[in-house]
């Protein structure tokens, strides 16, 4: 899985990247140190060898140097002014002044000869395994600096990937968070440089599918035009035909024919909404009296509420103006009324209300119908889609006109479940806002109230 993640491959590459250095910079870095160390020693032998040289006093034949650390086993034997002694003393008078690594009583050792002006000669002298073993040590503390840096550096590392991945990480956020049918162009005036070519191309897809839309509606509702004049004429010879002396069976098919040709023209209706409402948001709209809307909407489906035994009635009202075309803003109240009548049992309520909030004007409706299953909830504003129990003749397209009406009229529109003790229903709010117009003032105030006929 880490291979198919572009950060995992950048980050497994430059880790690599990072230990490889490490281990080759950390080799280089150690035969530097152990080669400084033995030059530091030689060194320590010259300077004890100086001092030795122009001294006045002679050593015992093998003395420890005293000031020098003892774990150094650094040695001086005196030689006198003829070869004597011991074989090593020797031995060591063979050799000309100067270091020289060799052997010693069977051991390496490094050397260094000195002749005094008095014509005595001494040698300092230093096992090789000692002189290794302080090289290394001080060889392996060089490298600690190294070997703390490799982890800083992969985490340094992880933390630069994470944060440079995080324009990506926005950009598909915000893909995400975008409504179905939300084609706007991706900005790119924030986003790096190397995402342009990316999010050039998501816009041009994106390009694509807006003209494709287009298409689509254009051609729904000319399809949609062309069909209601025959579904009118039809309605029109259905009619005629109740005039004739029909069977009662020629009656219930004649009651059948006419049910269907009202849903086909009532879904003829709504996709022509449906088409004109999503071309976008038009110019500037009139002031349009909200609460007027609501009560001829209401008186409109007064009627077909006392037939259907719902108590159709305004909670609250207020007097509130907001810019609109007049059939947008009765569309979108007769569709969320007709949703309410179509699912609320005979017996069951609808509540209108209409009042103001700060600079909104609210609509409010709630029914004492079943509610939305929550596994429907966010698909309630897809066109066509009537939910897990559709009810009635509804074409499944009211609730997307009504998005598109309160998306047009710069509102929000939210639906939530009535929930408590004994309570069902739906709830549904939307937010326009409220104009302020000298009409309002001079305007006799609506009742609190508005009871429904029953």
């Amino acid at each position: 899985m880490i291979m198919q993640s572009l950060r995992g491959r950048l980050f497994l590459g430059l880790t690599a990247v990072i230990v490889l250095a490490g281990a080759l910079g950390g080799l280089l870095t150690y035969q530097w140190a152990f080669d400084e160390a033995i030059e530091m020693q030689d060194s320590v032998l010259i300077q004890i060898g100086s001092v030795l040289q122009h001294g006045a006093q002679s050593a015992p034949a093998e003395t420890p140097l005293a000031g020098v650390d003892s774990d150094a086993e650094v040695v001086i034997r005196e030689l006198g002014t003829a070869p004597r002694g011991a074989v090593a003393d020797r031995q060591l008078w063979g050799f000309a002044d100067g270091l020289r690594t060799d052997s010693l009583q069977g051991r390496p050792v490094r050397l260094l000869l000195r002749s005094r002006p008095d014509g005595s000669r001494f040698a300092v002298a230093q096992q090789t395994a000692i002189r290794n073993e302080i090289a290394g040590e001080l060889a392996f503390r060089a490298l600690v600096p190294i070997a703390a840096l490799i982890p800083c550096l992969m985490l340094v590392t992880a933390l630069v990937i994470n944060r440079s991945f995080q324009p990506v990480k926005r950009l598909a956020a915000k893909l995400n968070a975008r409504q179905a049918d939300d084609l706007d162009k991706l900005p790119v005036e924030n986003a790096p440089r190397e995402l342009h070519p990316f999010i050039a191309s998501i816009n041009g897809l994106l390009e694509r599918i807006r003209l494709m839309v287009d298409q689509q509606r254009r051609f729904i509702a000319d399809a949609a035009h062309e069909l209601r004049t025959p579904v009118t004429a039809l309605s029109l010879q259905a009619e005629n035909l109740e005039q004739l002396l029909l069977s009662d069976d020629g009656r219930a098919r004649l009651a059948s024919l006419r049910t269907g040709m009202s849903r086909t023209k009532h879904l003829l209706e709504q996709l022509l909404a449906l088409a004109r409402y999503e071309m976008g948001r038009p110019g500037k709209s009139p002031l349009v009296s909200l609460d007027q809307v609501a009560k001829d909407v209401v008186a409109e489906l007064l009627p077909e509420a006392v037939e259907r035994g719902v108590d159709l009635g305004f909670e609250i009202i207020e007097p509130s103006w907001v810019r609109a075309e007049l059939v947008a803003l009765a569309a979108m109240i007769r569709n969320l009324l007709d949703n309410a009548l179509r699912f609320t049992p005979r017996g069951g309520h609808i509540d209108l209300g209409i009042y103001r909030q700060g600079e909104a004007a609210v609509l409010q409706i709630e029914d004492s119908g079943p509610g939305i299953a929550p596994a429907d909830m966010a698909r309630i504003f897809e066109p066509f889609y009537r939910g897990g129990r559709p009810s009635g003749d509804g074409s499944g397209l009211g609730l997307s006109i009504v998005k598109r009406i309160v998306e047009n009229l710069g509102g929000t529109i939210a639906i939530e479940n009535i929930q408590g003790a004994g309570l069902s229903g739906l709830r549904v709010t939307v937010e326009l806002h409220h104009e302020c117009d000298a009409r309002a003032t001079g305007r006799q105030q609506a009742p609190a109230a508005v009871p429904a006929e029953s």
